[in-house]
């Protein structure tokens, strides 16, 4: 089986790069080991955040590092045994977070980001899924009235330096937006923007049969048998093609670490569960409980409750403590029913030091492309990066500067 392009990785952001691809004439192999958007792509908060300009930085004050360091935080836990391998990537994700370091990365961070929106929805429409999204916005709710207050004058830093558009919500019209939420909330931010999906795992889905009606083939196959200029192994045999793109998220170090490639990529687990929904207390809109650090949001499957960010090493046993802490305080902001499912479901984001993707061409090899590190907007960046590297692989002037996420900045 012969192609122009292997795609290695079937979550939204290889799915999306396999289309835009096809899109523009090439033959596409889309591989992974499992059906597409089944693995971080599939348990996220459904969220497309136009107001995600700035990446989630490292806490730099004392008391909250100390805080950290007692592992017992509701929003950040790490794995012990996992430290001495995330030393260099926490240093240097810590060094990151400084403010001014972290503005500047933010400048271009909110290239990509601006455009999440609408890439999401001319994708989405040529997909027949347009009524997957939903444009509720999201809100984030504060218990306290400085913390409200200090959020307040970010957004508005954020509306002035890229226009993210948003609503202050006093006590008032938040509980009158969203009934059922604990009486003690002071207010909130609601970002207006976002786009709000009720079942992640089938927009990805849907993008994946869009790319097969445009002739594309998605194959069962293994990764790890990426070689020469470039086969892979798959259950209908052996897969060549011209050109390849890692796209697997964090599975991705592996390959590029096999290729000789050291790019100190971290992992930031992240759990969910679902509760059936109470009859007389529906939930419209996603909430955050931003002192806190959980989520709740309305999923297809009942309300999804997703948990902050575990440090620990690919594919180690899970450790779900997060989502028993927060449980009962989610209870206690807003009225959940019974749990639905069996068990956690845990997912596993790709995160690099300074915050950015790994978006362009390998270095060391012709015809080789990474496509990953996205950390927690994955899902939100998965079309502006296929177009991304569809313009850089086609030669065309590409609509955002690639620059500042090449490979070689490391």
């Amino acid at each position: 089986m012969k192609f122009d392009t292997i795609v290695l990785g079937a979550g939204m952001v290889g799915v999306c790069i396999a289309t835009h691809l096809q899109k523009r004439g090439c033959a596409v192999a889309l591989i992974d080991r499992k059906q597409p958007g089944n693995e971080t792509s599939f348990g996220n908060a459904g969220l497309i955040q136009r107001e995600g300009v700035y990446p989630y930085a490292f806490p730099r004050e004392l008391g909250k590092l100390l805080e950290y360091a007692r592992n017992e935080a509701l929003d950040v836990r790490y794995h012990p045994a996992a430290m001495p391998k995330l030393a260099s990537f926490l240093l240097r994700y810590w060094r990151n977070s400084h403010p001014e370091r972290h503005a500047a990365i933010a400048r271009s961070y909110a290239t990509l980001i601006g455009h999440c929106v609408s890439e999401h929805r001319v994708l989405a429409d040529a997909a027949g899924a347009s009524g997957l999204m939903r444009p509720t916005g999201w809100i984030k709710a504060f218990r306290t009235a400085a913390k409200r207050d200090e959020e307040f004058r970010t957004a508005e830093r954020w509306r002035k330096e890229y226009g993210v558009e948003f609503e202050a919500l006093d006590a008032a019209r938040l509980h009158e937006m969203q009934p059922n939420l604990a009486a003690s909330l002071v207010g909130g931010v609601w970002f207006t923007q976002t786009y709000s999906v009720g079942n992640p795992n089938a927009l990805v889905t849907a993008y994946a049969r869009y790319f097969e009606r445009l002739g594309g083939r998605f194959l069962i196959g293994d990764a790890d048998t990426l070689s020469g200029q470039w086969q892979v192994e798959t259950d209908e045999g052996r897969v060549e093609a011209r050109s390849a793109v890692v796209a697997l998220g964090p599975w991705s170090e592996r390959i590029a670490s096999r290729l000789g490639y050291r790019l100190s990529l971290g992992i930031k687990r992240g759990y969910h569960m679902h509760y059936r929904p109470q009859p007389d207390a529906p939930l419209t809109y996603p909430v955050l409980d931003a002192e806190k650090g959980y989520l709740i949001t309305p999923m297809d499957r009942g309300i999804r409750l997703t948990t902050g960010a575990e440090l620990a090493l690919l594919d180690q046993p899970k450790t779900p403590d997060q989502l028993d802490a927060v449980e009962p305080i989610a209870r206690e902001l807003f009225p959940l029913g019974p749990r639905v499912d069996a068990e956690p479901w845990m997912g596993q984001r790709p995160c690099t030091g300074d915050m950015l993707p790994i978006i362009g061409p390998a270095t060391h090899h012709s015809d080789l492309w990474f496509a990953f590190g996205h950390a927690h907007h994955g899902f939100t960046l998965g079309p502006v990066t296929g177009r991304l590297v569809g313009e850089m692989m086609a030669g065309v002037a590409p609509f955002v500067d690639p620059a500042p996420f090449r490979v070689d900045r490391f």
